[in-house]
């Protein structure tokens, strides 16, 4: 018998939205996007991917990251709602504060309680990198700003708030891999929920080294190219007639068909190249439509 779940009459389901397969198709192209943006932060090439959704209650999230300092982005949108916040790690803020100012990206030993002018304006920095990969990973769903917001050290939301989880791991395959959470707080989602619920995501753009890829895969098919010289007509009684020894006469036409597989490549003029028979393409056959 599975395990029940207690329920309170009349409380709001932590997802509104069902099966959020549609979101979590936008976080992994948002994962694409914020690539490039930590290889200018960390100077380094380096992987980035999303983990699967989770949907919580707030107070849950804040037990879960504990009491250690991090840094809170918010995202807004044109009216001043809160979208989504992005928190990152104390440890990881300072570790990057440091590198850009010429430094090998250490953080200290032991983590101040709040964090300096220039920390925060690290923090501002990296929000306003974040907001434009994450308005183009929402584009093909619907068109939303994020404007990146003051750095913050908390959110103000209630701990009964419903936020669906995101969590970046980036540089994973690194000594030290960072993680960066995005919080989307279902309240303001759920103008969206007709879009949300739905499968695809229609303008959603290839992976361009899954596309390099499979390009060049694609260049090494094989296809087997062909040419007939002649097709002579006799009779039966000659056919029946034939012993070795005999010749059945042909005659080479000026042009000749050219074929891949099935279908007619061109047809061009039979000679010799370099000691070999040969034939040089004079016309190609191209689909309707397409000019050589």
């Amino acid at each position: 018998m599975p395990d029940a779940e207690a329920a309170t009459l009349g409380a709001a389901p932590l997802n509104p939205f069902g099966d959020l397969h549609t979101l979590q198709h936008l976080s992994a192209r948002l994962a694409r996007g914020l690539r490039p943006v930590w290889e200018r932060l960390l100077r380094r090439e380096l992987r980035c991917a999303a983990e699967p959704l989770v949907v919580q209650r707030f107070a849950d999230y804040r037990a879960e990251r504990g009491d250690a300092l991090a840094v809170w982005l918010p995202f807004a949108a044109d009216a001043g709602s809160v979208r989504a916040f992005a928190v990152l790690d104390g440890g990881a803020l300072l570790q990057l504060l440091d590198q850009f100012f010429g430094g090998t990206g250490a953080a200290p030993a032991t983590l101040p309680t709040e964090f300096s002018p220039a920390a925060l304006a690290m923090g501002r920095r990296i929000a306003e990198m974040l907001a434009t990969p994450l308005a183009q990973a929402w584009e093909p769903l619907t068109r939303m700003a994020f404007a990146a917001g003051a750095p913050e050290t908390g959110a103000d939301l209630d701990g009964e708030d419903a936020v669906i989880l995101t969590r970046f791991v980036i540089d994973a395959e690194g000594p030290s891999p960072l993680t960066l959470d995005l919080l989307y707080p279902v309240a303001p989602l759920k103008p969206h929920a007709p879009t949300l619920t739905g499968k695809v995501l229609d303008k959603a753009e290839p992976d361009p080294v899954w596309r390099t890829q499979l390009t060049r895969a694609a260049m090494t098919v094989r296809f087997p190219v062909r040419s007939v010289l002649a097709e002579p007509v006799v009779s039966l009684q000659l056919l029946l007639d034939l012993k070795p020894g005999d010749v059945i006469p042909i005659s080479i036409a000026p042009d000749v068909p050219v074929m891949v597989g099935n279908d007619r490549l061109g047809h061009g003029t039979v000679g010799v190249s370099n000691g070999h028979a040969a034939i040089r393409l004079t016309a190609l056959a191209l689909p309707e439509g397409l000019n050589p």
